[in-house]
């Protein structure tokens, strides 16, 4: 089987693999137990948390390790919320939302906010003209996705953030998707995924770049610096940190990589005369993400059929697999029920080649011609 669904998971790195059974041997205590045995590992996840922070450029007190990207998410929320003033329950958050968030929102409109979701353009992009349309006295939040799962666009979070300098409004970015492809974005909060750049799933952070400015949604809680409640998976964090170093490394090459494997992609397409629409920004995408739709064909099948043939696609969003609704996203920018269940995703990795790229066209021209 040769893999095309990165964007869903990765592999374990093998250098972060050996991380983490060392960890596990070594440095198993509680961190937060006073003996010796707690105490190393309270050193090893202080170590851990310093090196993400000096990646990403922020102070160490601000990144909080939770289980992974969708318990970030909801700890961002919640910190944002009960940081800002009681009289403000109005958030603003566009419709392609990762499922953790949409899903959450849904619980706060039960709980008594007002949410209003941003409309999108062709290609994927918020409009920038309906977000400021969109904002009032009473907004707390803005939710957006650096870049989206299924198609890879890039949010132009820097404009949203100058949009809302002067005023008392957060902004979290769910940056799962681009952590370890492009630079840390401004932003209030931002949740990362340790399964999405070849570290171990159960682990990821959330990061708060003024977390003195903000109030631990529960009080009393004595991990993650008040903000998380729970033991930490130390061995899990120091394999992710790991891993987040090689990505970091490796970041420019890697872009350049998957950029010229998605242009062999689509040059193959197009030489075996295959129709297909493709989903992507000019102003901002993510390479190794592919997003698109084989006119006539339904996702589902092209995935099957694909999968026979050897080949690991998506149908989009790993998290809502076997509910054979419509794509989210492709709703979001204006296209049919029945169009929006055509959407496949290939999603690139470090161990794709360029012999991987014309295979998987080949059979998609079998599969389609």
């Amino acid at each position: 089987m040769i893999y095309f669904d990165y964007a869903a998971t990765t592999p374990m790195d093998e250098e972060a693999l050996e991380v983490f059974i060392e960890a596990s041997n070594r440095f198993f205590g509680n961190s937060n137990s006073l003996h010796d045995t707690g105490s190393a590992a309270k050193q090893l996840l202080e170590h851990s948390r310093q090196t993400l922070a000096a990646l990403l450029n922020v102070e160490k007190e601000g990144v909080i390790f939770t289980s992974g990207g969708t318990e970030s998410n909801i700890v961002a929320l919640e910190t944002l919320l009960s940081s800002s003033k009681k009289k403000k329950n109005h958030i603003i958050a566009s419709k392609t939302e990762h499922s953790s968030l949409s899903n959450y929102l849904l619980k706060l409109e039960k709980d008594g906010y007002e949410i209003t979701y941003l409309n999108h353009q062709a290609d994927g992009i918020i409009d920038l003209t309906n977000l400021k349309d969109a904002i009032k006295p009473s907004t707390c939040m803005i939710v957006v996705a650096h870049a989206n799962s299924e198609i890879g666009c890039i949010q132009p979070l820097s404009e949203i953030k100058e949009l809302i300098a002067d005023r008392e409004i957060f902004l979290h970015a769910d940056c799962v998707q681009s952590f370890g492809k492009l630079d840390l974005v401004e932003a209030d909060s931002l949740s990362i995924s340790s399964h999405k750049v070849y570290g171990p799933k159960g682990v990821g952070a959330v990061i708060f770049p003024n977390i003195h400015r903000l109030k631990s949604p529960v009080p009393g809680t004595s991990h993650e610096n008040g903000f998380r409640a729970g033991t930490v998976n130390v061995p899990a964090i120091a394999s992710f940190v790991t891993a987040c170093k090689k990505m970091y490394q490796n970041k420019e090459s890697q872009w350049e990589k998957m950029k010229a494997l998605r242009s062999l992609f689509i040059l193959e397409l197009q030489r075996m005369e295959v129709s297909f629409e493709l989903f992507q920004s000019e102003s901002g995408q993510l390479p190794h993400i592919i997003g698109m739709i084989v006119p006539g064909f339904q996702g589902q099948f092209l995935m099957l059929e694909l999968n026979r043939a050897g080949y690991a696609v998506s149908t989009g969003s790993a998290c809502t697999v076997g509910k054979q609704s419509p794509s989210r996203t492709m709703k979001a920018i204006g296209k049919s029920d029945d169009e929006s269940r055509g959407l496949i995703r290939i999603s690139l990795g470090n161990t794709t080649s360029g012999g991987d790229i014309i295979g998987l066209t080949q059979a998609l021209a079998h599969v389609t011609n």
